[in-house]
């Protein structure tokens, strides 16, 4: 069975992912892109669908010991687990080196203390755990074949081969070290070269050193801000620039329900809130890879603006459910590609244009068709705003008048303003400024309920939305209106949880609600830490603090989030780990330290 959501750990080459368990147990790894094949699909299902597992050796019919301390070296992805045994205490290195050539998961044993035996239990399975794939020797090197793909299996240990299941059984005395390592290759090519694990251990901890010395906050919160931004750093497709929302799929937002999704794609929405962090904390190079990405993905058709993309800027993303996998935790069905791709979401234009604009403002190299998308995307808008359109959360329900789709709507309409005062492009600026008006005009009289004091989800409407939250943020409104005030306590109220988080919006019990799903879920971070950012522009700073530090705390023992927290089950639920929630986490923590409002 798989671990807890927050059992797991992230390694990842910028192009891929794995994720290693407490007990060292791979249990999830798609090659060789975050949107290909899984060759390790246990997370969702069992062992037959593939895993690797290093650790102490133990009886048969045993659980794996899990290991006692684990950590990644210093500011970087390079994970180290340590298991103390009665006979001596043992540490295992994972990681994947940044890409120069086939991608490569490497996993280095180390003895501490004593001599510790050892067992490598290796179990290929490629297409999602479907496929089992020949196995065999090849001068001297080990090699699953399937299809198009062939992973070469390096070791100086002693292998064999046993149900389907490549083992290596061995015993490490202190400082001694021995390396594994998994390289993939098209399997009509040369096998790759033998890998180096020392000499790629070594360039892996510069690379990150390197990539951090860059990071301009120096924060109280600066441990917790690193592990976001190399987390989303891990997150982003370097050949092209694209950025997924996650690495896995289908990992629930229900435990044992229907709300799985296939997030190793690259949202647009997700993608610009990344863009703007990395921007915050002084990088601008990952800025301009994804400006380049965004340009190449809408090249010859900006009007119609998909909500998400492939990695390398794909519009075709087909969605399938994979029968064979039972799920995690019986979450079915397992889903690959998402069909919420074609959904009109108009809040989309908005978070582009954000992210353009704070872009031309933090000084990013002129791009003359940017600038060109830009007005394209408003004129867009100008014919569309009023639409209703299935909004942030990907609804599955009926279109509605979504309040916050409107605001970001405004956004898109505003920021593009500014660009043409700046003398930067040219449009009819009195007539958008007329539209931005009508606009604003439009969901402060049919989006704001005068007898609750607050904005509604949508027009007509009497529930409400923690997107709600982002009013302030994105300057629709000062923080200080009555309105704003009062939409904060409302939601504080109807759409808090008895740990103080904050949801979505209301899932009816378990009916079918607003999003055309059964089912509930649990708080969602990204919420709560605008809540938190809320909170302190409006001057409950102390409030805004208290909570930002509740949510650090809910982060795993190595500083990650999943997209969501169940309050009943107490744990972490929903695609891991989550840009959504380290991006807001990114962006409190330099909100409270601007406003000076930390403890210590």
């Amino acid at each position: 069975m798989a671990g807890r959501i927050e059992d797991y750990a992230l390694i990842g080459d910028m192009q891929t992912a794995a994720l290693v368990c407490r007990d060292g147990t791979v249990d999830w790894l798609c090659l060789p892109r975050f949107d290909s094949h899984a060759i390790f699909a246990g997370l969702l299902g069992t062992g037959e669908h593939g895993f690797w597992r290093m650790g102490p050796a133990y009886a048969p019919g045993a659980e794996p010991p899990t290991a006692a301390r684990r950590t990644y070296r210093g500011d970087s992805l390079i994970l180290e687990s340590e298991w103390d045994t009665p006979r001596g205490t043992v540490r295992v290195t994972d990681f994947m080196p940044p890409r120069d050539g086939a991608p490569q998961v490497i996993r280095i044993v180390e003895g501490v203390s004593g001599r510790v035996p050892m067992r490598s239990e290796l179990r290929m399975r490629f297409s999602y755990g479907r496929v089992v794939p020949w196995v065999r020797k090849h001068e001297g090197r080990t090699v699953a074949v399937a299809g198009p793909d062939s992973v070469w299996f390096d070791t100086e240990a002693e292998t064999y081969g046993k149900a389907l299941t490549t083992y290596a059984d061995f015993t490490v005395a202190p400082g001694e070290r021995i390396a594994f390592t998994i390289s993939w290759e098209p399997s009509h090519k040369e096998p790759p070269p033998l890998p180096e694990p020392e000499q790629s251990l070594e360039a892996t901890e510069n690379f990150w050193r390197d990539w951090v010395e860059h990071c301009t906050y120096h924060g109280p919160y600066r441990e917790a801000v690193v592990r976001s931004l190399i987390t989303l750093k891990a997150l982003t497709y370097a050949p092209t620039g694209g950025i997924v929302a996650a690495p896995t799929t289908s990992l629930p937002e229900d435990i044992g329900g229907v709300r799985n999704w296939d997030y190793r794609y690259t949202w647009l929405r997700d993608a610009a809130i990344t863009l703007s962090s990395l921007l915050r904390t002084g990088y601008r190079e990952e800025a301009r890879a994804w400006r380049e990405w965004l340009l190449r993905a809408v090249a010859g058709d900006p009007e119609n603006l998909q909500i998400m993309y492939g990695i390398a800027g794909e519009r075709e993303l087909g969605e399938a459910e994979l029968d064979w996998l039972p799920g995690y935790e019986d979450s079915t069905p397992v889903r690959v590609g998402n069909g919420a791709a074609h959904q009109l979401q108009l809040d989309v234009y908005g978070e582009v244009t954000e992210a353009l604009h704070l872009g031309h403002m933090t000084g990013l190299a002129r791009n003359d068709y940017a600038s060109v998308l830009q007005l394209k995307l408003i004129r867009y808008l100008e014919d569309h705003w009023q639409e209703p359109d299935e909004g942030i959360w990907e609804v599955r329900g009926p279109r509605r008048h979504f309040v916050h789709s409107k605001v970001m709507a405004w956004v898109a309409v505003d920021r593009t303003i500014k660009l043409i005062e700046s003398g930067d492009a040219d449009g009819p600026l009195e007539r958008w400024k007329q539209l931005r008006d009508d606009i604003h005009r439009d969901v402060c009289e049919k989006g704001y309920d005068k007898e609750r004091n607050t904005f509604t989800q949508s027009y007509g409407s009497q529930e409400l939305d923690a997107s709600l939250l982002l009013i302030p943020q994105m300057g629709f409104l000062p923080p200080d209106d009555k309105r704003v005030i009062g939409t904060i306590e409302a939601i504080q109220r109807e759409l808090s949880t008895s740990d103080g988080f904050i949801l979505r919006y209301p899932t009816e019990g378990g009916d079918e609600g607003v999003d055309g799903l059964p089912g509930d879920e649990g708080a969602f971070l990204a919420c709560s830490f605008w809540m938190a950012d809320d909170l302190a522009m409006i001057g409950r700073v102390d409030e805004a603090r208290k909570l930002f530090e509740k949510l650090l705390s809910l982060r795993n023992d190595l500083g990650l989030l999943a997209e969501e927290w169940d309050p009943r089950l107490q744990r972490q639920v929903g695609n891991f780990p989550q840009a959504f929630s380290h991006v807001p986490l990114i962006d409190t923590a330099l909100r409270l330290t601007a406003s000076g409002a930390y403890g210590g």
